[in-house]
């Protein structure tokens, strides 16, 4: 499953979660986050994001390109989420301009 949102830079605050309210943060059944990709804002590099599955840290992430998540964007995580955890993406370093866009692929 792929789950992606765009959220505007005046949204995307430090502290805030990307995986917020979306249909994809937690899921009943276990899986595994394959990869994630990370792009947006004005400039690649500008924006980090810690992955967390509960409350342990999967990753850190920064922006690769302006714009859309394309296949080239996506980095392989592997990590084993189980059923009922949540999955957060946490701004570290908010985006400058323009919004920032994450894609999620999940394995369930």
């Amino acid at each position: 499953m792929i789950g992606q949102v765009s959220v505007a830079a005046a949204t995307a605050v430090i502290g805030y979660d990307l995986a917020r309210d979306t249909h994809w943060q937690q899921s009943n059944r276990h899986r595994v986050l394959v990869a994630v990709g990370l792009c947006g804002s004005a400039a690649a590099l500008d924006t980090k994001v810690r992955l967390m599955a509960g409350s342990r840290q999967i990753g850190e992430l920064y922006n690769a390109a302006t714009g859309a998540v394309l296949r080239d964007h996506m980095f392989r995580i592997g990590a084993k989420i189980p059923a009922g955890e949540e999955v957060h993406a946490l701004i570290e370093d908010a985006p400058a301009t323009n919004p920032i866009n994450i894609v999620c692929d999940f394995a369930e």
